[in-house]
């Protein structure tokens, strides 16, 4: 069982949902497929919840007309980029409203929920309780204006509506007002001590359940921080108009909906159902049978939900599997910058697909080659260029076309039939290397580590791993120089020509996993059929290490055609000129233009630049320097040592809620005094509009002390 995150219908797909949650569990897919395993790879879209009635309330319409147009995107996006999902649902669909009832019908009636009641904001002029997107607020850290009741996306800071200062509603504009209102909560506290056993230990019930050592880092780290902050209860419901309803009969449900990060994850399950009632399996082989396994492909940002509110939903109901892993992905970055929706700063999938037809496997390489697996990345327009040019042209379709129009020009496009023993130089440049002795368990050894790489999670590696192959058939050809050789030894040329048309059909069936469209081409000229995902992969893995052949001599190829093709300049120009326009009309929107931001200061030598030592840091303590109203005294933990730095953030910051926070720190800035108290560095900060500050963090995880660099 392998998801993927339901992407939330209120936009279209950008290349960080491509590198952080689909393209990875693609590979892993296609792969296991590959190895026969009998996969049901699930997704669909997230069509409840507050941000899809604002989207509908800003473009006055409703919010079935807009999931109805990003589920459709959705849907033949991802069919075009080549994500080969078994099923891609809905959670609007009956049967997902039905399975959600079902499964909190099932919790309620254990008795798991509990019941409280709270004081929430409600807006009396559109006559509803406030959902924490409803709401909008000055930050109390950074005093950004425009921070959501859950969150400030300026400084993210987590925030509860009630910690906003001067709130307003979403909907009307106006100030709401505290109302008591009646909820159900799932008490996660209940469930730390198991939760803590299954995260770092990979322990469930008393038993081993997977392998904790094989979860990213950063999951751990992140799910570690909650558990050991303490976990609280977590409001299940919520009071809105539109999502699925709490089930009737249940006393209190009148105008309740289900929390969308209950009804969410569920839509792994009902769409589940969807697919195995089309094909005629039983949805419950895949999820509530012990020699099934659950994988979760995520951004980052779905951590929590994924690895601790998920699983104690599921605990909690009983019967169903728990996640073996949740190979969360980092964010990629655009251009120097994050992605933003809001601004544009994005690169759109649809739009990308429209303006680069055939090249679909071209994004697909770049997104794995750069995919934000323990850490962000960045998508540049030139190192896309560069990727494609260098790599994909120069080296993998260089080598197969040599390949193949070589075995037209030689054999008339026939396979060759060649003598086992016969010597040449090998794809490492060592001499005297038989065909079967040496180099096909070389081709073995290194299609097992891409095996290796890709159950392991190693998606970058497993490619990088691929393109050394395609580099070895080109070492081999230039080794050998069968143009050359072709006048003097036609049986070295034959052996060299069907050990480099291997290499060739090796591509193709690991390309599959990676590159599918590629590897669709590269069967139609090699003439073989296109590879369904029926276990090929094991049975090209026997051939080989039975000494035999993977394309066998008598074959008939077809003519080569061009796999890829070079990207010029005045392509990738235009491209960054869209982008930067795109952002310039955002800011023209949002009433910025370039006299809002800072002017870049004059060029430094790269080492001025060296001479800053700058490191991560923890902030132990911190108070307000008395007789000031900009300054807060920090200590910060170094991991190596302890330092005392004076900070002019105590507008943007209260002392009491910086506890904790992780920081980048200038350590090597020569001491000063400042109103009296030695300051040892500087806290780097990033300003925004009136003097708003917000810190420059390293990522969940980070040890103090470590170099940023």
């Amino acid at each position: 069982m392998i998801t993927s995150a339901l992407p939330y219908a209120n936009g279209p797909l950008h290349i960080g949902h491509l590198a952080g949650a689909y393209l990875s569990a693609d590979i892993f897919a296609r792969f296991m497929r590959l190895m026969d395993k009998d996969v049901a790879f699930i997704c669909g879209s997230d069509e409840h919840g507050a941000a899809i009635t604002i989207r509908a309330i800003k473009d006055g319409t409703t919010p079935r007309e807009i999931v109805d147009k990003y589920h459709e995107l959705f849907a033949t996006t991802f069919e075009r980029i080549g994500i080969s999902f078994d099923i891609y649902h809905r959670t609007s669909a009956d049967l997902h409203h039905q399975t959600s009832q079902d499964f909190f019908r099932t919790l309620y009636e254990k008795g798991i929920f509990e019941e409280k009641t709270s004081k929430q904001y409600y807006d009396k002029e559109a006559d509803q309780f406030l959902a924490d997107r409803y709401i909008k607020g000055i930050c109390p850290n950074c005093s950004y204006e425009e921070a959501y009741g859950d969150q400030c996306e300026n400084c993210g800071s987590s925030l509860s509506p009630t910690d906003l200062k001067e709130p307003i509603s979403v909907l009307t504009g106006s100030k709401p007002e505290l109302k008591e209102t009646t909820h159900w909560y799932l008490p996660l506290n209940k469930d730390e001590d198991w939760l803590k056993d299954f995260i770092e230990h990979g322990s469930l019930d008393g038993k081993e359940h997977h392998d904790a050592k094989a979860w990213k880092n950063h999951v751990v780290g992140q799910c570690k921080s909650w558990i050991d902050g303490g976990l609280h209860p977590r409001a299940m419901t919520r009071d809105l108009n539109w999502g699925v309803d709490v089930p009737q009969e249940i006393p209190g449900s009148d105008g309740k909906k289900l929390y969308v990060w209950l009804d969410a994850p569920i839509g792994y399950i009902s769409a589940t159902k969807a697919w195995a009632e089309k094909k005629g399996k039983n949805w419950k082989d895949y999820w509530q049978n012990e020699e099934s396994a659950l994988v979760h492909f995520i951004g980052k940002d779905n951590i929590v939900f994924h690895c601790i509110i998920f699983p104690s939903i599921l605990k909690s109901h009983g019967d169903f599997n728990l996640p073996i892993n949740v190979p969360a992905n980092q964010f990629m970055n655009l251009e120097g910058n994050k992605i933003s929706t809001s601004k544009n700063w994005a690169i759109w999938v649809h739009e990308y697909l429209d303006e680069f037809p055939g090249m679909e496997d071209v994004l697909r390489y770049v997104m794995i080659k750069n995919m934000p697996e323990s850490r962000d990345s960045e998508f540049t327009w030139k190192g896309f260029q560069e990727a494609n040019n260098n790599e994909l042209v120069n080296n993998l379709a260089n080598f197969v076309n040599r390949v193949l129009v070589l075995t037209h020009k030689y054999y008339d496009g026939v396979v060759p039939d060649i003598d086992e023993d016969q010597v040449f130089t090998g794809s490492d440049g060592v001499e005297d290397q038989s065909f079967f002795d040496h180099e096909m368990l070389i081709l073995h050894d290194d299609l097992d580590e891409i095996r290796a790489f890709i159950q392991g999670y190693d998606f970058r590696s497993a490619l990088k791993k691929l393109m050394e192959i395609s580099s070895k058939g080109n070492q081999l050809l230039q080794f050998n120089e069968p143009w050359k050789t072709i006048k003097i030894d036609e049986e070295k040329v034959k052996a060299v020509m069907f050990l480099a048309l291997q290499y060739v059909e090796a591509l193709r069936q690991a390309l599959h996993s990676f590159l599918p469209f590629t590897s669709n081409k590269l069967s139609e000229m090699l003439n073989k059929p296109t590879i369904k995902g029926d276990g090929e992969w094991n049975a090209m893995m026997l051939e080989i290490a039975l000494g035999e052949a993977i394309l066998t001599s008598g074959h008939t190829i077809n003519e080569a055609k061009h796999l890829f093709s070079k990207i010029a300049d005045e392509t990738i120009e235009k491209q960054v000129e869209k982008l930067q326009a795109t952002v310039s009309t955002a800011n023209e929107t949002n009433g910025l233009t370039d006299d809002a931001f800072e002017a870049i200061k004059s060029e430094i030598a790269f080492d001025d630049f060296v001479k800053m030592d700058i490191r991560t840091a923890t902030i132990l303590e911190a108070e307000k320097v008395p007789k000031t109203d900009k300054l807060l005294k920090l200590t910060l933990d170094l991991g190596f040592e302890k330092r005392t730095v004076v900070s002019g953030i105590a507008k943007s910051y209260d002392p009491d809620k910086i506890i904790g926070k992780k920081v980048s720190l200038l350590a090597n800035l020569a001491p000063r005094k400042i109103r009296g108290i030695m300051s040892q560095g500087m806290i780097l900060m990033a300003s925004g509009d009136n003097d708003s500050l917000s810190f420059v963090s390293p990522e969940e995880g980070w040890a103090d002390g470590q170099s940023i660099r």
